[in-house]
């Protein structure tokens, strides 16, 4: 199938041997019960086979709805899904998965979410350091900390669990261009979504991340002063405006580097989208 035939939010591209593995949150079951992920393979980023089931809920995993985020990492001769989910009685957070395999089948690795059980958390993403330390980055959600924030939590080298307490790295209303949103709850507040780590050639590490403007969903992007993960992190001009987000960036097999975003922001309308970028002045910018 064609790239756009695929109804995908949050797409995540792992490059792996010779081929790309397409992951996401499924269109059709993103806002209520949920019960499994899917991978789409691809030799050139046109042409598409799947979809794969590559995790599903047999009815033993704690979580039964708002299956999101899900981003595959190859480690030590593994593949670790990191994913957002959540049921009625834990609140949203991101649990981490295991597989042999980039098609699965992923099995829980962590006892449940490893972000705060009594936080509303989405979108974790794995970053290791300089030091070889993991570290899983992920949004404190607007819904309930109202000024949504981005968050950066020590892992275990097994990647099991939290091996400390999480510090935040910034706000949703720390760019200019931010626009208050208004829940159904009746919460108000800036919106933090999707943080992925980037580091340039020239050392800088760069931090994706997304929010709403008044032109709709957009990609922002912050980069660390001090090089590192702690920061502190100055906001960049943003990478994409024209409502798409929850975006990151890979290598392509060509060598050329290329964001991946959905657009439009709209249910079952959302399609992955790939743009071409190029590291120029410290950020990285639509080619």
């Amino acid at each position: 199938m064609r790239l756009d035939e695929i109804n995908l939010r949050d797409p995540f591209v792992l490059v792996h041997e010779g081929r790309y593995y397409l992951y996401g949150t499924r269109g059709a079951t993103c806002w209520g019960p949920a019960d499994g992920f899917d991978a789409y393979v691809s030799g050139d980023l046109v042409q598409w086979d799947g979809p794969f089931e590559c995790f599903h809920n047999d009815g033993d995993f704690w979580a039964d709805r708002n299956y999101w985020a899900p981003e595959v990492h190859a480690l030590g001769g593994a593949f670790y899904m990191f994913a957002s989910f959540k049921s009625e009685a834990r609140r949203r957070g991101t649990a981490i998965l295991r597989a042999e395999s980039p098609l699965g089948p992923f099995a829980p690795w962590s006892d449940g979410p490893v972000t705060p059980p009594e936080w509303e958390c989405l979108d974790g993403t794995l970053y290791v350091d300089g030091q070889g330390l993991n570290w899983m980055v992920f949004c404190h959600e607007w819904v309930q900390a109202g000024d949504g924030t981005v968050c950066a939590l020590p892992l275990t080298g097994d990647l099991r669990a939290a091996a400390g307490k999480p510090r935040v790295l910034f706000r949703g209303s720390d760019v200019p261009w931010r626009r208050r949103m208004r829940h159904s709850s009746g919460t108000e507040g800036y919106v933090t979504d999707g943080p992925f780590l980037w580091r340039m050639t020239d050392g800088a590490l760069i931090c994706l991340w997304a929010s709403f403007s008044n032109a709709g969903y957009a990609e922002a992007q912050a980069v660390s002063e001090s090089g590192g993960i702690e920061g502190p992190w100055r906001q960049l001009e943003p990478l994409f405006m024209r409502d798409g987000g929850h975006g990151m960036v890979f290598r392509g097999l060509d060598g050329k580097l290329r964001l991946a975003l959905h657009s439009p922001n709209e249910h079952l309308m959302e399609r992955p989208r790939f743009f071409e970028v190029v590291e120029a002045g410290g950020a990285l910018r639509l080619k």
